[in-house]
């Protein structure tokens, strides 16, 4: 291996360095940028050194579905930035998506009979897994309101089988927000294994591992690349060994391997990433403020509004409430498509952390193969709008929303 750069001597006390350099090695042929190394496989000095590479015994790449040098820095990136000031050690393994890192997840820590214990806003993908995936390997989910703490004491309590507490805060698309802290700690009480979706509030507002839990994971395809360019996932564990046997096992069969294509760009967009998420918060602060007081929205979802139900969990554990935030019109169905049809400067898609608005109506897209009943439950109502708040300039992205609003 090359050394790291800058040296590790000198010390990265800010977060912003960090995203700019950390990870980053000194290139053999001198490049500035890490290089894309568009290989397969990795060659071997004799036969000795690929046994000792395939034993272990030294370290090295062999095959670009096991590792490859983007992507190495690209883990190595995140993984500090997750414990940016933690004075902690964690693992990351890229992956081709956040799903495919969930997949790793659940495959490698839990076996039949086991079940997962969440809240019921989750992303519509990690619903449909836990719900139409694994209980095909007699993996099942006991999903309730996490928010309350009483209701996770209960189920933990009433069934041993619980393994693992899988938290997704703030959630898609409600923005709700769980304790982290607090559910972590009950969770270790039972043994279970704790872990934490982070796509949305992203390592500079949220660090998950402070609160003890075992593994954060991401869609880096959103805020941390923030240009839309790749999909991508990271799976991240503080069990060094744990990660580097079993789940790096799980990964490599399972196939879900990143690319050093999308590693590079990646890299290029976490560098952004402090700047980025600072005029994203700042613009969703107001966003927020215009919607709640119009008269055509009936509800606004955001943790950074003081009379929110989550505001208090938000601010013990992020820094800023964030960039995403969703609201309800008013006329239900017919007023969301009339509402997205209207739009000119905003951008009608289901993804989410780019640098331009981003406006979704999950009802007809992210959860449209959730039963109606089961969205409604859940605060998924047919007027329901999720918005991703990009750095244009304020007055445009509210001058767009302010038209697309009239009737």
């Amino acid at each position: 291996m090359f050394p790291l750069m800058p040296d590790k001597s000198f010390p990265l006390t800010g977060w912003g360095t960090t995203a700019v350099h950390a990870g980053h090695r000194q290139d053999p042929m001198y490049a500035h940028q890490v290089p894309i190394y568009a290989s397969s496989t990795y060659v071997f000095d004799d036969a000795e050194q690929g046994m000792r590479r395939f034993s272990g015994k030294e370290a090295g790449y062999i095959y670009s579905r096991w590792g490859n040098p983007t992507m190495t820095e690209a883990e190595e990136k995140i993984a500090a930035l997750e414990t940016f000031g933690l004075n902690l050690n964690v693992k990351g393994i890229l992956h081709s998506s956040g799903m495919a890192a969930i997949s790793t997840l659940m495959m490698a820590t839990l076996k039949p009979g086991d079940k997962i214990l969440t809240h019921y806003s989750l992303y519509g993908g990690t619903n449909e897994m836990l719900n139409s995936i694994l209980p095909g390997f007699h993996i099942e989910a006991v999903i309730t309101d996490l928010r309350n703490p009483e209701n996770a004491a209960k189920a933990l309590q009433a069934d041993p089988s619980i393994k693992m507490l899988y938290l997704e805060t703030p959630a898609n698309p409600t923005i709700q927000c769980v304790d982290i802290e607090w559910l972590s700690k009950l969770a270790k009480q039972h043994q279970c294994i704790v872990a934490c979706d982070n796509t949305f509030a992203t390592p500079y507002l949220q660090q998950p591992f402070q609160y003890d839990v075992d593994f954060v994971l991401h869609s880096t395809t959103k805020f941390l690349n923030g240009h839309g360019t790749a999909i991508g996932g990271i799976l991240l564990g503080r069990d060094l060994d744990f990660m580097n046997t079993r789940c790096t096992k799980v990964h490599r069969l399972l196939g879900g391997n990143a690319n050093p294509f999308d590693a590079f760009l990646l890299i290029q967009g976490m560098k952004t990433l402090e700047l980025r998420m600072d005029r994203h918060c700042s613009n969703a602060m107001e966003v927020a403020a215009f919607l709640e007081s119009h008269s055509a929205i009936a509800k606004v979802n955001y943790t950074g509004l003081p009379h929110h139900a989550d505001h208090t969990v938000a601010k013990k554990q992020m820094r800023h409430p964030g960039a995403m935030l969703s609201f309800e019109l008013k006329g239900g169905l017919e007023a969301g498509i009339r509402f997205m049809n209207k739009l000119k400067l905003c951008v009608r898609t289901v993804s989410l952390g780019t640098c331009d608005t981003l406006l979704s109506h999950p009802a007809s897209m992210t959860h449209y193969s959730v039963p109606k009943e089961e969205k409604e439950k859940y605060g998924i109502t047919d007027g329901l709008i999720r918005m991703n708040v990009g750095i244009e300039n304020i007055q445009d992205i509210i001058a767009d929303l302010s038209q697309s609003l009239e009737t």
